[in-house]
C-alpha cells in the first residue's frame, strides 16, 4: 500500500484542514465553512494523506462541465515530496473541460508546478490579494 493516498474531504479531516488554512492563508476558511462543503453538491474536495496523516488538501467546485480550484494546501512538513502535484492531478482526473486557477504572482514553485502539468496562464486580477495586496494571475488547464 502506498504512504500516499487521495480521499474525499470527510468531517474526520476538518479539524485538520482548518488548522491547515491558518498556516497558509491570510484569510483562512473556518472549521465551519468546510464544513459546509461536505453538503454542497458543487464542491469536490480532496484530502491527501500520508502514512494516515492529513498532508494537504484542495478544494474545487464543479459547475457543468468545468471546474475551479478554490483552496489547495499543504502542511509545511509535507512539503517538496510531490503532495500538491498528486492532488492537482486527481482533480485533472475529473470529466472536466476546464479546470481553472488564481495563483499569488509571487507563487513561484505554484506556478511551476500548474506549468508543468499543462496549465496556461490566461489573466491577470490587479490587487486581488491582501495581506499582503498583489495581483492573482490566473490559470486553466483545457482538456483537448
Amino acid at each position: 500500500m502506498s504512504k500516499l493516498q487521495i480521499v474525499p474531504m470527510s468531517e474526520a479531516h476538518l479539524s485538520a484542514l482548518a488548522e491547515l488554512e491558518v498556516l497558509c492563508f491570510a484569510d483562512p476558511w473556518s472549521e465551519a465553512a468546510l464544513r459546509e462543503e461536505l453538503s454542497n453538491p458543487c464542491a469536490h474536495f480532496l484530502v491527501a494523506l500520508y502514512d494516515g496523516n492529513v498532508a494537504g488538501y484542495l478544494g474545487c467546485h464543479h459547475i457543468g462541465d468545468e471546474g475551479f480550484v478554490t483552496n489547495i494546501a499543504v502542511f509545511p512538513t509535507y512539503r517538496r515530496a510531490g503532495i500538491g502535484r498528486a492532488l492537482v492531478q486527481a482533480a485533472l482526473n475529473e470529466p472536466l473541460s476546464r479546470l481553472a486557477l488564481e495563483v499569488r504572482a509571487s507563487n513561484e514553485p505554484a506556478i511551476a508546478l500548474y506549468r508543468s502539468l499543462g496549465f496556461v496562464e490566461d489573466g491577470r486580477r490587479p490587487r486581488f490579494y491582501a495581506h499582503p495586496t498583489e495581483d492573482a494571475l490566473l490559470y486553466s488547464y483545457y482538456r483537448s
